[in-house]
């Protein structure tokens, strides 16, 4: 009976990830990002992602921040800010970020502040989408974990 709640949860989690692959929100990088994950590092990709997630969120905030600036004319600052994102965007799979941020630099690299400030909002909503499809993601899978019945090694002290 565990095992088939632990298929429905996989067939679940392979629908999410369809869906994202579908909607551009993920690329192969993502897929490969997960075949480094294994039995001695169960939760590799929730960590790496986690890690990203409290780096963008530094990176938002000083992007907002250039930007609310009326004084705000450093835009070769933003760019290195858009560059680390963009890199690490493309680190694990965040292929819709990464083509934002490739935008939002082409407007930063023209000064088009109103351009920078389109990009900026739509960067943050593609940033939420991906933050809360991810969690929703590894929220199936620690229940698919549970559903199979998986056991970790005991230490013996």
């Amino acid at each position: 009976m565990l095992g088939l709640g632990a298929d429905r949860l996989r067939a679940d989690m392979n629908r999410l990830l369809a869906m994202l692959f579908h909607q551009g929100v993920l690329d192969e990088q993502f897929l490969q990002l997960q075949q480094l994950q294994d039995e001695s590092s169960p939760n590799f990709v929730s960590e790496v992602v986690n890690i990203y997630f409290h780096e963008s969120e530094k990176l938002l905030k000083n992007l907002r921040e250039l930007l609310m600036d009326r004084e705000f004319s450093d835009y070769k600052k933003m760019g290195t800010h858009l560059n680390q994102f963009m890199g690490s965007s493309s680190s694990i799979g965040a292929k819709r970020i990464r083509n934002v941020c490739v935008a939002f630099r082409a407007a930063s690299e023209h000064n088009n502040r109103a351009g920078c400030l389109r990009a900026l909002e739509v960067l943050e909503h593609e940033y939420c989408y991906l933050k809360n499809k991810l969690h929703e993601l590894f929220q199936i899978e620690q229940q698919r974990v549970l559903a199979a019945g998986v056991r970790y090694p005991m230490q013996n002290n």
